[in-house]
């Protein structure tokens, strides 16, 4: 006994960071929305310090620059983590969608570069791509509408600046209707909105490995219960960043930019250098 409680007390005395890179960028004290209209609004106008560029995010900035186009679907493996940061989230939710991706946000080119349209838990989040990149911690990929749906992102756009400023909450129970969005469903309603449907839900028992799963998948139903007004269950459709198969990954009207390629972020304080460059998707 003596021996198994010494071998689990440095998880107590040392708890796994359960935040991600952006949420470590938040002033302590801060509250609000960081990536927020407020934020982004005082930062843009000096009465908030800028966000400080390090070196590797220069880098990530100027490949941003010269690859993303507006509209572009970014994908990457996120981090993010529940029960005082003992429990990965993201990686079991790609984990058991079988996908290489837990995240997904919209790229817009706007003036001071390259920005994504996300949600995180503290809303919809507009974040410069580089700061959006940091929260990357395994496969990163790029996808573009095909030229001839195209026409669509003018108001794909529209609708990730109409959400940003309405900021609805984030959506913990993943529901389907629009009164709180997480990550995926946000970039699927906005292609929906422009009249362009990229993928179906699936039921969150018919991930392709969910079935591997089954301790993570109970805990997580017993939770919710305890949580959320409406549990999550079997039963319960969600929208995926998905793979070949299916989910938004998967969609006929997108083209591959990046494929997913292994770039650890900060997490692991390596710099594994950048995607290659591409001229354009049209292929």
């Amino acid at each position: 006994m003596i021996k198994l409680l010494l071998m689990f007390l440095p998880f107590y005395l040392y708890p796994p960071e359960g935040r991600e890179m952006t949420d470590r960028l938040i002033p302590q004290g801060y509250q609000g929305n960081y990536w927020g209209p407020e934020a982004c609004r005082a930062r843009r106008e000096g009465t908030m310090p800028p966000i400080e560029i390090t070196p590797q995010m220069a880098r990530w900035d100027q490949w941003g620059r010269k690859v993303l186009k507006d509209g572009d679907i970014v994908f990457r493996l996120g981090d993010a983590r529940v029960l005082h940061g003992f429990f990965p989230m993201s990686r079991f939710y790609a984990n058991c969608s079988n996908s290489k991706f837990s995240h997904t946000g919209i790229v817009a080119v706007e003036e001071e570069g390259p920005v994504v349209y996300d949600t995180t838990g503290s809303g919809v989040a507009r974040q410069p791509f580089c700061v959006w990149i940091l929260d990357n911690v395994g496969n990163f990929g790029v996808k573009r509408l095909r030229p001839e749906d195209r026409q669509a992102i003018p108001k794909v756009l529209a609708y990730c600046r109409k959400v940003f400023l309405e900021q609805p909450p984030f959506d913990y129970e993943l529901g389907l209707d629009d009164s709180a969005l997480y990550c995926v469903e946000m970039t699927e309603k906005a292609y929906r909105y422009a009249g362009l449907p990229l993928s179906e839900p699936v039921r969150i028992g018919d991930m392709e490995r969910a079935t591997e799963y089954p301790l993570c998948m109970l805990g997580i139903g017993l939770a919710s219960r305890q949580a959320l007004k409406h549990p999550l269950t079997a039963e319960t459709l969600v929208y995926f960043p998905g793979n070949e198969r299916h989910g938004i990954w998967s969609s006929p009207h997108l083209v591959e930019v990046i494929p997913p390629s292994f770039k650890p972020g900060y997490p692991y304080m390596q710099d594994h250098g950048l995607p290659p460059l591409v001229a354009d998707s049209s292929r």
